[in-house]
Formats: structure tokens, C-alpha cells, sequence
């Protein structure tokens, strides 16, 4: 069964007879929540006592393949879910599932969601179906639509990590081109020479998800800066791609970069919000 404690209550609550219709998860690994997630899924649509080595149907090897029609994950068609995605989804679940209890959708990314397609989605939420759950699954449940997150059961799932290229889900070698890259940048940024962030930063990376992982390092590494004031633990590793001794100031960036990471998944205007970034560190060096 589902070794996640926060996975397993969901569980409980469907033995109880009181499973949400849609469920809100927060998780630092989308890859080890998905695998988790597919055993739960096993759990709720077993016709008998779920057990991890069962061979008395097929349910479970079509879920481990992604073949069950009565499960749909959708994922960010570029650099958004599309409104077109859950229009298909609303079709496939017109009708009731074969080979197991209940049709159950996941939502991957969910802050990928743009106007339309939330709007339709909540539509689908907001009068549930009998039959039908929806995982929504993200890293940030805070940037999600108020609207979609009100309807939702949350929960947080985490799951310990210290390793960076996992959790940015990014090889080796794209990891030190980042380092390269932001050791520069911090650098250039705390000192009095112009910066032009369309030649320096987009003439190198411009993908939307590109710039996010380079803010998700940053803030990695005003983090471990703070944990390292704090007499913890720390990753010396990013501390030595930029070192900030003031505490105060590591606390600031953070919240900074917090905020940098929401307005791109609004998606916002990137040159603008590199522009915003650079002022705002600036600022805070007086």
C-alpha cells in the first residue's frame, strides 16, 4: 500500500465511505507523488483487498502501463493546460468506467492552468459527478486559482531529498551550465555596471520553464545561506556559487524570489520580471 502517510488518510478516508471529489497536493517531487499516486489509485479501484502483488486482474498492470481509459492524466501543453485538454477530459468521462470503480483524473502542474482552462475545469468541480476524483498536483499550492483550491481537499506530500537534480528534475551537465550562469549573473547584479537581461539571460536560456529553474536554484541558494547562518545543515555546493552572510537580507531575496516564481506561473511578462528582479536585489544592497 501507499507508504506516504499524508496518501494514506485519502485511503482511510474511502474505506470510511468519505472520499473528497478533488484533492489539492502540494509535493517537492512530482516523479515519486506520481508513482505513490498510481498505488493509491490501485488501492481505491480494487474489486477486492488490495494487496501489492496481486494477480487476480488486469486493473493493476494497466494502471503501472498508463493504458486504464478510466484514468487521464494531463499535463502543460507547452507553456500552459490548455481549455481544449479539459474539454476532452469532461467527453471521456461522459460515461461510467468498465474495469474499475471510479474515473479519476490527475492534473499535472496544476498552476499551469491559464483562465480558460481553470474556468472550464471549475465548471466540472463545481457540481461534482458521482464516480469521478481529480488530483490536482503542484509545488506551489499558494499560486493556485482561488477558485479551483476553495473546491479542493489540500494536502502536502514531501518527500526528503537533498539532491537538486532530482528535485529540479535536470541532468548534470544542465546543472552546471545553471552555476555558471547564475554565478555570473549574482555577480553582475551586485555591482554598480549595467545589466541588460535580454542580451545576458535570454540570448542563453529564454523557454519560460528554463528561467524557472534557474530561480528555483537561486532560491536554493539564498536558502542554504540561511540554513548555514542558522548553524544547520546546509548544501556547501550552492553556498559556494554565492555566499550571503546577512541573514536578514537571505530572508528578503527569498521572499523576492518567491514572488518572481508565482508571477511566472501567471505567466508574466519574463524580460519584465528579470528587469524586476535585478531592481529589487539592487534595492536591497542600499
Amino acid at each position: 500500500m501507499v507508504a506516504n502517510n499524508n496518501l494514506l488518510e485519502i485511503y482511510k478516508k474511502y474505506r470510511e465511505g468519505r472520499l473528497a471529489h478533488a484533492y489539492l497536493i502540494e509535493t517537492n517531487n512530482l516523479t515519486n507523488l506520481m508513482e505513490d499516486l498510481k498505488e493509491l489509485i490501485k488501492a481505491l479501484n480494487c474489486p477486492e483487498e488490495y494487496q501489492t502483488e496481486c494477480s487476480h486482474c488486469n486493473l493493476c498492470n494497466l494502471i503501472n502501463k498508463n493504458n486504464l481509459p478510466s484514468l487521464i492524466t494531463i499535463a502543460p501543453d507547452g507553456a500552459t493546460i490548455k481549455k481544449q485538454q479539459i474539454e476532452d477530459l469532461k467527453i471521456s468521462f461522459e460515461t461510467k468506467p468498465i474495469y474499475s470503480k471510479y474515473n479519476i483524473y490527475i492534473i499535472k502542474n496544476a498552476e499551469k492552468l491559464n483562465a480558460s482552462s481553470a474556468n472550464a475545469m471549475l465548471k466540472f468541480i463545481e457540481e461534482p459527478t458521482d464516480g469521478i476524483i481529480g488530483f490536482f498536483l503542484t509545488n506551489n499550492k499558494d499560486v493556485i486559482i482561488p477558485t479551483i483550491k476553495s473546491r479542493c481537499q489540500s494536502l502536502v506530500v514531501t518527500y526528503e531529498s537533498n539532491n537538486i537534480l532530482e528535485k529540479l528534475n535536470i541532468t548534470e551537465e544542465e546543472y552546471k551550465n545553471y552555476q555558471l550562469l547564475i554565478k555570473v549573473y549574482l555577480s553582475k547584479i551586485n555591482s554598480s555596471s549595467f545589466i541588460s537581461n535580454k542580451d545576458f539571460i535570454l540570448s542563453k536560456i529564454s523557454e519560460r520553464k528554463d528561467i524557472e529553474t534557474m530561480f528555483k536554484i537561486i532560491f536554493e541558494i539564498f536558502y542554504q545561506n540561511f540554513l548555514k547562518n542558522q548553524n544547520k545543515e546546509y548544501n556547501e555546493e550552492l553556498i559556494n556559487i554565492y555566499q550571503e552572510e546577512n541573514n536578514s537580507k537571505n530572508i528578503k531575496i527569498l521572499n523576492i524570489i518567491t514572488k518572481i516564481l508565482q508571477d511566472l506561473s501567471y505567466n508574466v511578462n519574463i524580460e519584465l520580471l528579470l528587469d524586476k528582479f535585478v531592481i529589487e536585489m539592487r534595492n536591497l544592497n542600499g
